[in-house]
């Protein structure tokens, strides 16, 4: 043994081969942390000092190659200040630029995920071998950065300019044929063979078959393009990835520039053009906030996998209302390999659920992601009916009719008779009380809430709802059927609105208000996309639906009347005695009209602006700063209120819950964690001076004044 850390170990064998194999002990992934650098420091020189080795191979003992940097680390680490990030960038391009020099070829050996710094290692050596289920990647544009630890001059290196900012700039995983189509990889085996054609290829590089010289010449030298080259595959790159990327996002752009700089130079000085492009990045809000995000995602995944540890398997699903939204349920659940029934009592909605189901498939088939034997077989993983005779080896029902208490009722108290004594019940209600309909039920420790947002199979996040009699175990088999339907479950306790839209009406309100004092909706909306909103709120609401928000915001308005309840008509409620209900029938704050692919593109209608500025009580000009407080603010202090009142656990989970629900800004990291941003003390200042003129709507809270009095955060 030539070394041997709690993470690295370095053998060698009788025809002078080193291994050096990452085992990170007691994690189930291989990390790069700060510690696992420092091993691969001291591996690295006891090869150096090792006598007559000819030659590397670089491998992992896990089911993943090495998944990435060690994120935990890095909001310490960025904070430190743009010398110590430098030091360390640079300090890691020593060693893997040691590893390059070495004196006898090296490969590394793929399997799994090979992300970030995983990749980075693998770069550095002469060639590389994947297993045939492996991916490769450089994600980190997705953090707010770009790759660090040589990405950015390597990969363009190897695989040409254009594919590197592909790979780059969008933060892709990629599977094994097409890393060995582009020219990152040299091989592609199967899993099983994979140390086998490694050696292999290390020992036509040793008997002089494959020129590791010229590969470590090309790596470490000049792009090969002229200068009009660099400047069609630079300047086109950045126009496209810029419009991609969006205002917010900057990353992507730093890293083509990051690139395009040190396309002339040499490794050494394209490294330190990389180490400053990856300091700038680090420092920045963006960065600070997307770390926070990935951090709060595994959070939630984490206690996602401890629900699903606990939960009996979920093998026959079943879904009650075959509309839109239940043909959605059918298409995610039948998808990901869960057989599900889907009834409805009209052989009408039946079509209509199985013909969104079929749209969705079909698309899939389009694009290249199914065969159409696959999508058949998918398909005919639904399986329709009018009646509950088949529902008795059910292990869990959503229910999805008609939002009205009293239907709900009658359905589940039907097919809680036709299932066997352990299914569980779920509704996918969006704002009647879980406690409430649990009165219709016998088992009412097997009945929860399962809230889908719409479009079912694009939006992540799912709402488990425990009522007040919830057993564990329904709450852990719905959290492990969300999950094996690729959804984020997140687990809340019952009120009106649950989490998410308890949080988004005081929104609407703020808008509801703005509109009362004479501000213009389309102004609004623009000012809340350019904030970073997918859609601003007039949009939003069309989309939502008139009549939708008006039912919520009733359920919210009774729940919490000191701050919902308004005297008079808000905008929702004068859109809809005018029947103006949004998308669903081509008109609401806009007019819809039918783009080229058939979807609803929205255009000016005169009439809801007339009638918008009829509903003002006043005539009033609002800066872009005012429009935003008086949006968020209120946002804000609900999520802050669902924390106190625990109806979420976390700030982690509330923050991905509004990223995932309703899109709050991922740059801005979430509602609690963009208060922490503007300071808790000068948010409950802004908060306070609002709540004056526009009420209890505006008004922190107790907590969070006692949080602002002793400079609390929310996180550490």
């Amino acid at each position: 043994m030539i070394y041997q850390g709690n993470a690295i170990t370095v053998a060698r064998d009788d025809d002078a081969v080193a291994t050096l194999t990452f085992d990170l002990k007691d994690e189930s992934v291989n990390k790069l942390s700060q510690a696992v650098l420092d091993e691969l420091f001291q591996a690295v020189e006891a090869i150096h000092a090792e006598q007559g080795i000819a030659g590397l191979l670089v491998t992992s003992a896990k089911e993943a190659f090495i998944v990435g940097a060690d994120i935990t680390e890095f909001h310490g680490l960025f904070e430190s200040g743009e010398e110590d990030i430098l030091s360390m960038l640079r300090r890691v391009h020593g060693l893997f630029n040691t590893i390059e020099d070495l004196p006898f070829p090296t490969v590394t050996a793929i399997n799994g995920l090979a992300l970030g710094g995983g990749c980075e290692v693998a770069l550095a050596t002469d060639f590389r071998v994947m297993g045939e289920d492996a991916q490769l990647g450089l994600p980190e544009t997705k953090l707010g950065i770009l790759p660090g630890w040589g990405g950015c001059v390597r990969l363009p290196r190897l695989i040409g300019a254009d594919n590197a900012i592909e790979w780059i700039a969008g933060g892709t995983q990629n599977k094994a044929a097409e890393a060995l189509r582009m020219g990152a990889v040299d091989a592609v085996v199967p899993d099983e063979s994979l140390m086998e054609a490694a050696r292999d290829l290390l020992d036509r590089a040793r008997r002089g078959e494959l020129d590791y010289r010229a590969r470590r010449a090309e790596k470490t030298g000049p792009l090969k393009l002229d200068a009009i080259e660099q400047m069609m595959a630079f300047e086109t790159a950045k126009g496209y990835v810029a419009g991609k990327a969006g205002p917010h996002y900057p990353a992507p752009i730093e890293a083509i520039k990051v690139i395009q700089k040190g396309a002339g130079e040499g490794r050494d000085r394209a490294q330190e053009i990389e180490a400053k492009g990856f300091a700038k990045l680090a420092r920045t809000d963006v960065c600070f906030n997307l770390v926070g995000l990935f951090l709060n995602d595994q959070l939630v995944k984490k206690k996602g996998g401890q629900y699903e540890k606990q939960a009996r398997p979920v093998e026959q699903a079943a879904v009650l209302g075959a509309g839109i939204m239940g043909g959605g349920i059918a298409y995610q659940s039948a998808a990901k390999g869960t057989p599900i029934l889907m009834k409805d009592i009209k052989e009408e909605a039946i079509e209509l659920g199985l013909k969104e189901a079929r749209k969705l498939f079909a698309k899939q088939a389009e694009r290249g992601k199914l065969s159409t034997g696959e999508m058949a077989e998918r398909l005919s993983n639904i399986r329709p009916t009018l009646s509950y005779g088949d529902f008795g080896h059910v292990d869990l029902v959503v229910e999805a009719v008609v939002e009205n208490p009293r239907v709900k009722g009658t359905v589940l108290a039907e097919v809680e008779d036709a299932v066997g004594e352990d299914t569980v019940l779920a509704s996918n209600t969006s704002t009647i009380s879980i406690t409430r309909l649990a009165e219709n039920v016998k088992r009412p420790e097997n009945f929860c809430g399962m809230h889908f947002f719409n479009p079912v199979h694009r939006m992540p996040l799912v709402e488990v709802i425990r009522g007040e009699k919830t057993g564990d175990a329904a709450v852990a088999a719905t959290v492990a059927y969300a999950r094996k339907m690729g959804k984020t479950p997140i687990v809340v306790n019952d009120c009106p609105g649950f989490l998410v839209n308890r949080v988004l009406f005081p929104y609407f309100g703020g808008f509801s208000l703005l509109l009362e004092q004479g501000a213009d909706f389309q102004r609004v909306d623009k000012v809340m996309e350019k904030f970073g909103w997918p859609m601003g709120p007039a949009y939003l609401l069309d989309v939502v639906g008139m009549d939708t928000a008006v039912h919520a915001g009733q359920v919210m308005a009774e729940g919490f009347p000191e701050r919902m309840a308004r005297e008079g008509k808000n905008a929702p409620e004068v859109m809809y005695d005018q029947e103006r209900l949004g998308q669903k029938n081509g008109k609401g704050f806009y007019a819809y009209e039918e783009d080229r692919k058939g979807k609803p593109k929205k255009v000016v209608d005169e009439a809801a602006i007339e009638l918008v500025r009829g509903m003002a009580k006043a005539d009033r000009e609002f800066s872009d700063e005012d429009i935003i407080a008086r949006m968020m603010v209120p946002l804000c202090l609900e999520t802050v209120r669902c924390l106190e009142d625990g109806i979420v656990g976390t700030p982690a989970e509330a923050d991905m819950a509004l990223i995932y629900g309703i899109g709050f800004p991922p740059f801005r990291g979430g509602a609690l964690r963009y208060i922490d941003a503007l300071g808790v003390d000068a948010f409950v200042e802004l908060a306070e001076g609002l709540a004056e003129e526009l009420g209890p709507l505006y008004a922190p809270t107790d907590k969070l004044r006692e949080m602002a009095r002793s400079g609390e955060r929310f996180y550490a």
